[in-house]
């Protein structure tokens, strides 16, 4: 077997390695799924496969529209090759529906559609629960400058305008998402661009037809098989890999 890459970082769902050239990194998606930063935990079978597959299919959009992204391509089921980017400590959400963290802190109920998309951020630290932030903290500490926010927010609504059509084509309504945001330096100056991921990991899909939920929280509120509704995800866009197959957990027997 060759050697291993050299690990970067860890995290919950993904690890990033060395990359083959310079300014680039490996991004691997694991088949952990987590909620509660980290509280709740399992393997899902084949979660990271449909991820990498997902998130390729997003970010290859995004790029065809003008969209900067850390994307490069994909290397195999689990890989891909991306930009290594300076990322802004900022979880950027846009919300189109109520649910969630802003249904429980505004009593609005869940499904309930919002006058327009409205951006948030959060500080992202999981010690600290990833704080709702207002813009001012967010240039009076330093994360980023007025004019960063100004082009995150640009950029944020170009992404929901392009998920929210891709989504609606397949019968599928994206109620809310979250990205995060990279810089890319040359010399003294930056371009932004889109980082990460983006998943049913990081989004709210909910069927047009019944509301049935097709994101994490079928595994953050125990509704049922993550994979299917991963699965039933990709199929719709058509990027379903053929040699993914979701094995039962064995079962014990007295």
């Amino acid at each position: 077997m060759a050697p291993r890459r050299k690990k970067i970082y860890e995290g919950k769902a993904k690890i990033l390695y060395e990359g083959p050239e310079p300014g680039t990194l490996v991004q691997y998606f694991k088949d952990d799924a987590t909620a509660g930063n980290g509280a709740k935990k399992d393997v899902i079978d084949g979660k990271g496969v449909l991820n990498n597959r997902l998130s390729e299919f997003f970010m290859t959009g995004l790029g065809q529209i003008g969209v900067p992204t850390h994307f490069i391509r994909r290397l195999n089921m689990r890989e891909q090759l991306i930009r290594q980017v300076e990322i802004i400590p900022l979880e950027v959400i846009v919300r189109n529906y109520a649910a969630g963290s802003m249904s429980t802190r505004l009593g609005i109920e869940e499904g309930t559609q919002l006058p327009r998309p409205i951006v948030e951020f959060c500080y992202k630290d999981d010690k600290l629960n990833d704080p709702l932030v207002p813009e001012e903290y967010v240039v009076a500490f330093g994360w980023a400058s007025q004019q960063d926010l100004d082009d995150i927010v640009a950029l944020a609504l170009r992404v929901n305008d392009f998920m929210s059509g891709v989504m609606l084509a397949v019968g599928i309504r994206l109620v809310d998402f979250k990205i995060e945001i990279g810089r890319i330096w040359d010399g003294d100056f930056h371009r932004l661009v889109v980082a990460d991921e983006i998943s049913p990991d990081s989004c709210r899909l909910w069927d047009i037809e019944t509301g049935r939920k097709l994101d994490k929280d079928v595994f953050r509120r125990d509704l049922g098989s993550l994979a299917d509704a991963y699965t039933e995800v990709a199929r719709r866009l058509g990027v379903l890999p053929s040699n993914v197959t979701h094995r039962p957990k064995p079962t014990l027997i007295n």
